[in-house]
């Protein structure tokens, strides 16, 4: 197969559905539909003569081409991005893709002041945003599928190898013109009973929820488990429910009125967003400048 009728598209790709598994799971990090990843892989494996994956109940699986191919195919990819990052490096001018594991709730407060940010000071560099859960993030960290990741860690004593941008109380949210929500301040022992949309288990703020209702010796009465940010909203919004969020998760519905965000004390519930990076390379310029980035702006965030 000659050079040149490699696609690199489609060859990270096959290296993502080989790590992860998974068809719908690629889908849904790449903000595409699973019909759309599969004509790409069935592409590829036209390109290579055989079958990549097998099929099976429970995912995707390589085959016997898959598996010699595998190993080559990243050697490639990493060769590829290593080129670029060296060629950017030596000339100084930051360029090329810089892949950012965000939490949903970071769209406003980051995530768009930074596209605006990079766009203006590196044009010649690209974003590609994952949105994910904290674990999803830490998972994506770990085997550098992400090179950045935006979670959220609720420990004061935060690991060594992320770095605290944001520290943001939660707030019970709740729809307009709620009396609850219409105070500044709620106890948390006040959720007790009430319909709660929250994240499912074994989310970190699901964990810390269940642990402080057991330490308050209250019930939580949870109606829906969805760990998608717009659901959440969207059934306090219709008056089904109530969420727990940081303020600036709901800020623009706050801001219109649509929704009331009350404090939740006694006590306080602080989660602090983090930056961690990969370890399994080195940073690029285009990483560290973006990091960089991402720093400045969590100090202006308010």
């Amino acid at each position: 197969m000659s050079a040149k009728r490699w696609d690199f598209a489609k060859l990270e790709l096959f290296a993502a559905v080989a790590e992860l598994g998974s068809l719908t799971k690629v889908a849904a990090v790449r903000n595409a539909t699973q019909p759309v990843i599969s004509r790409q892989i069935g592409a590829l494996e036209r390109v290579c003569g055989g079958r990549l994956f097998a099929r099976t109940g429970r995912g995707m699986t390589l085959t016997d081409l898959g598996q010699r191919l595998l190993p080559r195919i990243k050697a490639m990819l990493d060769e590829a991005k290593q080129l670029t990052e060296e060629v950017s490096a030596a000339s100084g001018v930051a360029s090329g893709e810089v892949r950012i594991g965000a939490l949903p709730s970071l769209y406003k407060l980051l995530i768009c002041p930074l596209f605006r940010a990079t766009r203006t000071s590196y044009p010649n560099l690209r974003l590609h945003i994952f949105e994910g859960s904290g674990g999803q993030i830490d998972e994506w960290i770990a085997n550098g599928y992400v090179d950045i990741g935006l979670p959220y860690r609720y420990s004061s004593h935060p690991p060594k190898d992320a770095q605290k941008l944001i520290d943001a109380d939660s707030y019970l949210i709740g729809p307009a013109g709620d009396r609850l929500t219409g105070s500044p301040t709620v106890d948390f022992a006040q959720l007790a009973r009430l319909p709660l949309v929250l994240p499912g288990a074994p989310s970190i703020v699901r964990l810390t929820l269940d642990r402080l209702a057991r330490s308050k010796n209250i019930d939580l009465d949870i109606v829906l488990a969805a760990d998608s940010l717009q659901i959440q909203k969207e059934i306090v919004l219709s008056g089904n429910g109530y969420t727990i969020l940081p303020r600036h998760a709901a800020l623009t519905e706050i801001e219109s009125h649509t929704l009331q965000a009350s404090r939740i004390v006694n006590p306080r519930i602080k989660r602090t967003v983090m930056l961690v990076t990969t370890s399994v390379r080195p940073l690029s310029l285009a990483c560290r400048e973006v990091a960089k980035l991402i720093r400045q702006l969590a100090q202006n965030a308010w």
